[in-house]
């Protein structure tokens, strides 16, 4: 028992060290605002709204990503980790998922072990990517749709299709392509 206190009271301090050294990777004057239930991207700088996307989030419904494969987008606070042409979604702006906070609901409800709870802070602490590959699952981010026809544009007006993450047209993640550095600020609420 006193293990796992311990394991416990080591954790929860690596935690609050991790979230109180926090900063983004990189000043950006622009800041990505997400709510699930409207469909809807903003892009604000200075507190003013600069431009507003529609957006298809994860099919999984509401509440937040807690388990790889169950399709909901994460609610929280993230960072933009990469970005990258894609040949499946046209251009993909992976986040920071899981981040600290994701990784401790993960430990604290036995989804995830001690040892991937490190290797997230770890990577959290360096400004790295997280590990994709645990219980919790990964590659969360925004992109377009790929390879359009008028069907799959109906689909994506009409329904929350993607596996978790967030979703434009594919004219529409050009745009916001021009307001995102590594380090930018994304807020996703339900």
């Amino acid at each position: 028992m006193k293990i796992i206190t311990r394991h416990f009271l080591i954790l929860a301090s690596l935690l609050i060290f991790s979230l109180c050294i926090m900063t983004p990777l990189h000043a950006n004057e622009y800041q990505l605002l997400i709510s699930k239930k409207k469909n809807e991207l903003i892009v604000k700088s200075s507190g003013q709204i600069v431009k507003k996307y529609y957006i298809a989030s994860g099919k999984g419904g509401e509440g937040t990503k807690r388990l790889r494969g169950d399709s909901k987008t994460p609610l929280g606070m993230y960072q933009v980790a990469s970005v990258k042409e894609s040949s499946r979604f046209h251009f993909f702006i992976q986040l920071d998922y899981p981040n600290l906070l994701d990784a401790w609901y993960g430990y604290k409800n036995n989804i995830i072990d001690a040892n991937n709870f490190k290797r997230i802070a770890t990577a959290y602490n360096k400004r790295e990517v997280p590990p994709q590959d645990t219980e919790l699952g990964g590659f969360i981010g925004i992109h377009g749709i790929g390879i359009t026809n008028e069907e799959k544009l109906n689909i994506h007006e009409s329904f929350n299709w993607t596996d978790g993450c967030i979703a434009l047209t594919n004219e529409g993640i050009n745009d916001l392509k021009k307001f995102v550095l590594i380090g930018t600020q994304v807020i996703i609420r339900e």
